[in-house]
């Protein structure tokens, strides 16, 4: 059996919200940081080794879905998680990166104060972020979407002693809980129309009737629990989709979504930065993905074409695709001003989630699966590539810091000169994100630009294009003001490079470095065949059936 009994995906959120949960009290008797450091370790080990054995159930031993029911209730009566191939890459991905962040945590935060507060909030952002990509419920993904922002206001106003965080942690927060609200009532418009929060009844009940043919123990099951819609469906949806939207493109700093970002990466700690850009903005990515694609996609009841030929889907769509085109091209302009070294990565990210939501909107009515398959995997690509860009762009941007205590590019003047590893790694990430091959960051550009021209949206592929060139005088302008000065005389003999952050770098090389070699020897075909179906009827077929399979196993 496939499903019910696979607690391996359900304990990973619950087992580091515990973990996270117990620190404070051990607080009362255990002062020593170093506790607290090799506590965060462990439990980002036993995080990443989980999401390994589930992309390996999942790719290898199964080849389909898996699911678990908390409590063996089930959906959508009770709460359900769902790793299919999109949520599995994603899983591995946040395991990933979260032990890097949490290892750098370990040089950058160690003579910090409150270091156990700091690992409380970073294994509560790591849970709530796992718990994000395996959700199949709506409301399961409003908590922890919940659960995500709260670590994330905390881990900004970690500094709390400097007004700016504080400053930046309100704005953050204020706007984010509206956002939340907003995705609250967006439920509330799902549950009175449908009846159910559950993904695979919602993928059921929205689409056209003759999803019945395809999937006709599923509406048979799914009727039977919770009923079938009411009211106007078409109306609800599209509001409540529009509620989503906007939470969603605040999570991933879309414009005009974005302001929050440029002022909480600058200051929050580095690691912190790091997790933000690299990951928390792509929780709103993978989200706005699995509802446009897996829930409300392709043949749904907003999918039918009116006037002009468009589909509700289509309007909403080309509204995603415009807002990322407008986010790609203000994040590269803006970030050619900046002096912040930190502010110029942030506004970096907001063009780089402008090209991702490009391609989440590239899939109109009447899209082929070819285009389906490009546009997801372009999508997910492109998040694995600019997570591990930024997350060692920003730790290289921490190690200046760290070392002259200034974020200013024309104080670090030269400073690059003295720091031939950190110079090294800052070149290469900058050069991986601009998309210079070999490297990853210019074969998911590519791929996206292609599944852009495949879907008709021309003038957004060569935005796309416009976007990178930009930018480029951006990331050139931080390298040459770092490293091309000569050797500034007042830090010689006094900046040394540390082996913890060093090792890291040379590690996310070596990564963006061998994604772009697997990019060339198949890797890219492996990934469409893992993601490429999300959104299509085969992937949301096995996707449902990996719901219900369970109560068939119980009868």
């Amino acid at each position: 059996m496939v499903t019910g009994n696979l607690i391996s995906i359900g304990i990973i959120p619950l087992l580091l919200t515990l973990a996270a949960f117990v620190i404070p009290l051990l607080s009362l008797i255990i002062k020593e940081k170093l506790f607290y450091h090799m506590y965060a370790l462990v439990f980002g080990i036993i995080a990443l080794t989980y999401t390994i054995l589930n992309f390996y159930l999942v790719n290898i031993v199964y080849g389909k879905p898996i699911a678990y029911f908390f409590g063996g209730w089930i959906a959508p009566i009770g709460i359900v998680y769902v790793v299919d191939g999109l949520s599995s890459v994603l899983g591995l991905l946040v395991g990933i990166d979260m032990l890097f962040i949490i290892i750098y945590s370990i040089w950058y935060m160690w003579r910090e104060e409150g270091i156990e507060w700091y690992y409380t909030l970073l294994l509560l952002l790591e849970a709530s972020m796992i718990g994000i990509v395996y959700t199949g419920d709506m409301f399961n993904l409003f908590v922890m979407i919940e659960l995500l922002a709260i670590s994330a206001y905390g881990l900004v106003a970690f500094y709390r002693n400097k007004k700016e965080a504080i400053e930046a942690t309100i704005k953050y927060s204020l706007i984010g809980a509206t956002a939340t609200t907003m995705f609250f009532l967006s439920i509330v418009f799902l549950y009175g129309t449908y009846g159910t929060v559950n993904m695979a009844d919602l993928a059921v009940k929205a689409r056209s009737p003759w999803i019945c043919e395809v999937f006709s123990e599923a509406c048979k099951f799914f009727s039977a629990i919770s009923g079938t819609s009411y009211g106007n469906p078409v109306l609800a949806t599209a509001i409540a989709i529009a509620f989503a939207l906007w939470a969603f493109t605040f999570k991933a700093a879309i414009f005009p979504n974005h302001f929050w970002l440029p002022d909480a990466h600058p200051e929050a700690p580095t690691p912190v930065s790091a997790a933000l850009s690299g990951l928390v903005v792509k929780m709103g990515a993978y989200a706005t993905l699995r509802v446009l694609y897996t829930v409300f996609g392709l043949n749904t009841l907003i999918d039918i074409p009116a006037g002009a030929g468009l589909s509700l889907r289509d309007v909403l769509a080309y509204i995603v695709l415009i807002l990322g085109a407008v986010s790609a091209i203000a994040g590269s302009l803006v970030m050619i001003i900046q002096n912040d070294i930190k502010r110029i990565l942030a506004y970096s990210t907001i063009a780089h989630l402008g090209l991702v939501f490009m391609g989440i909107g590239a899939v109109m009515h009447g899209s082929s699966k070819a285009v389906v398959s490009a546009a997801v995997t372009a999508v997910v690509f492109h998040i694995i590539n600019h997570s591990f860009g930024k997350s060692l762009a920003f730790m290289v941007s921490g190690a200046y810091i760290k070392a002259t205590g200034t974020r200013n590019i024309l104080e670090l003047r030269g400073v690059g000169r003295l720091m031939p590893i950190t110079s090294t790694a800052l070149v290469l990430s900058l050069l991986h994100l601009l998309g210079v091959p070999p490297f990853g960051g210019f074969f998911s550009k590519l791929l996206l630009f292609n599944a852009l021209m495949m879907s008709g949206q021309i003038v957004f592929a060569i935005i796309l294009v416009l976007s990178a060139a930009i930018s480029m005088l951006g990331y050139m302008r931080v390298i040459v003001n770092i490293l091309v000065p000569p050797r500034p005389s007042k830090y010689i003999g006094i900046i040394r490079e540390h082996i913890v952050p060093s090792t890291l770098f040379i590690i996310l090389i070596a990564i963006i470095t061998s994604i772009g070699i697997l990019s060339i020897v198949g890797g890219i075909a492996y990934l469409e065949n893992i993601v490429g179906s999300t959104g299509w009827i085969d992937g949301i077929r096995n996707y449902i059936n990996s719901v219900i399979s369970f109560y068939a196993s119980i009868k």
